[in-house]
């Protein structure tokens, strides 16, 4: 049997609502959408996603890939990124799974497989040809969640498959940047983690240096090399997505959703709302709550 159809069938199972919803397997996601989207600024953690069903455009700073279920989709760092569902319908809904990476288990792998990769300028961002044998762990890894008393034994079995079946492909070399302590993609995704989790308080370089194991120069040299923006850019672009999402899902007025996520000014938080979403803050949100599936972000 066709396994991406399998595969569909599962997701539109467990997800019979459209969005974005985490399951009981702790890195894996199921998202439905049954129009297409607006386009919708969300970070992305490093993970896989996989279409059984649909189409999805995602940009980052000028740069899209399209893929649908034909192929998939690799991000290596947790990046701010722009989705766009093209294809989607009621009867035909779009149908992904996304699966985190998990650091430790990729790290194991590694050191079992004692192989350092040399090549540098990967792509953080990449779609690939669909792969029977990754949709096929996919299914099994989304079939768990029919046996909950499964999941912490199976799960971590599954997913580590997975990620030796991407070491073992065509961007394994990624993977193993991404695994390797001292690699410029490892030390950026750490300064990556510290900008999350403070980015509603002042910016602060050295620190965030110093948590990825680089110099303040180089930190700017390689972040925005691998993320096309800086510390500063990507941080005002978690801001505002945040204070996005309190006003969308929350229902959280302007004022209240700048000063949340670290803005003193209101009119600095509008403009640099509008410079990014193309509207001031109300005006944005109504347009989004005007067209169907705009909260489906991956």
């Amino acid at each position: 049997m066709n396994k991406i159809a399998d595969l569909a069938q599962l997701i539109s199972r467990f997800a019979p609502v459209s969005g974005m919803s985490g399951t009981a397997v702790h890195r894996l996601s199921l998202i439905r959408a049954d129009h297409p989207s607006a386009p919708v600024p969300a970070v992305y953690e490093a993970s896989l996603c996989i279409i059984a069903q649909g189409s999805k455009r995602v940009s980052l700073a000028g740069q899209s890939v399209v893929y649908d279920a034909s192929s998939y989709l690799l991000v290596s760092v947790d990046l701010p990124l722009v989705g766009h569902v093209l294809e989607a319908s009621p009867a035909a809904p779009y149908l992904c799974c996304k699966i985190d990476f998990d650091p430790a288990a990729l790290a194991d792998l590694l050191v079992t497989e004692q192989r350092v990769s040399s090549e540098k300028d990967l792509p953080v961002l990449a779609v690939y040809p669909s792969d029977p044998d990754l949709i096929d762990a996919a299914c099994r890894l989304v079939k768990l969640l029919d046996s909950p008393e499964t999941i912490d034994v199976l799960a971590p079995l599954v997913e580590r498959e997975i990620l030796y079946r991407l070491l073992t492909g065509p961007h394994g070399a990624t993977l193993r940047q991404m695994g390797t302590v001292d690699s410029h993609l490892n030390q950026v995704s750490r300064a990556i983690a510290t900008i999350r989790n403070g980015f509603h308080t002042q910016l602060r370089i050295d620190e965030i240096a110093a948590a990825s194991g680089m110099s303040a120069s180089s930190l700017h040299a390689h972040f925005k090399a691998i993320t096309r923006m800086t510390p500063l850019e990507y941080q005002k672009q978690l801001r505002l997505q945040e204070a996005r999402r309190l006003m969308l899902a929350d229902g959280a007025n302007a004022g209240t959703a700048g000063f949340a996520v670290g803005y003193d000014s209101p009119s600095q938080f509008s403009r640099e709302y509008r410079r990014l979403f193309g509207a001031p803050p109300r005006q944005d949100i109504e347009r989004l709550q005007a067209i169907p599936g705009s909260a489906a972000a991956y």
